[in-house]
């Protein structure tokens, strides 16, 4: 099964790296409380990709376990109040061996097809856990369908990564960069600190990261303020 779980509002899941850290160990956590195998993942910024194996039918328990501990978690980080996830997750049954494959490569491959590097080179997917004694994941089904190391790195690693321009053909400007000019500019750690500004202070903030180069795309992911807002400024 494909899961698929988003922020609510694009809202950043992941600030910073003790962020992957905890969602990780919960999910491994969860995992062996509830017999639900985790095959593949993949935390990008504002949404978590899994491929699990659930013969027990326990993933919507394993999935709101998830959800309430690092609710609660990044909540009280963060010094924010209600929900932090987007409605129910999505799942997709995946049904074949054919199918598994063509999954477990599209998981790992978002962050190349992301713009923000190459599959082999992203530290929050389970890429390099393919031969990882210490793995919680399940692996026994992808390596046995790639029994070498070079054989799933071949499969997975198939595209190469191509730059993304936005309209007016200048480079694209990452979100590391985007979270730098916020701390920089604005004097705070997460640009979800804008939800709590008055209108006046809040949009202020807003036309000055656009000054700086920030997309309307990424000021609305990184601060959880919707697009319509920010286009008006």
């Amino acid at each position: 099964m494909h899961i698929v779980v988003r922020g609510i509002g694009k809202q950043i899941l992941f600030e910073t790296a003790a962020d992957y850290y905890f969602y990780l160990a919960i999910i491994r956590r969860y995992s062996r409380e509830t017999d639900v195998e985790i095959c593949a993942y993949c935390l990008m910024d504002n949404h978590v990709h899994l491929l699990i194996y659930d013969p027990s039918r326990q993933v919507s328990l394993f999935m709101k376990k998830v959800g309430v501990c690092y609710s609660i978690y990044y909540n009280k980080k963060y010094e924010r109040t209600g929900h932090l996830f987007q409605n129910r997750y999505h799942s997709e049954v995946v049904e074949d061996e054919s199918y598994f494959l063509t999954v477990f490569r599209y998981i790992l491959q978002n962050p190349e097809k992301a713009g923000i590097c190459r599959t082999d080179e992203y530290g929050w997917s389970s890429f390099a856990e393919y031969d990882d004694p210490d793995s919680f994941l399940k692996l026994s089904l992808i390596r046995s369908a790639l029994p070498s190391r070079e054989e799933y790195t071949a499969f997975v690693c198939t595209s190469t990564k191509q730059t993304v321009l936005p309209r007016d053909g200048s480079p694209r400007r990452g979100d590391e960069y985007a979270r730098r000019i916020i701390r920089e500019c604005l004097g705070v750690e997460s640009g979800t600190a804008l939800q709590d500004y008055g209108r006046v202070e809040r949009n202020n903030a807003i036309r000055l990261l656009k000054q700086n180069g920030l997309s309307e795309r990424q000021i609305s992911r990184l601060t959880g303020i919707s697009r319509p807002i920010i286009h008006k400024l």
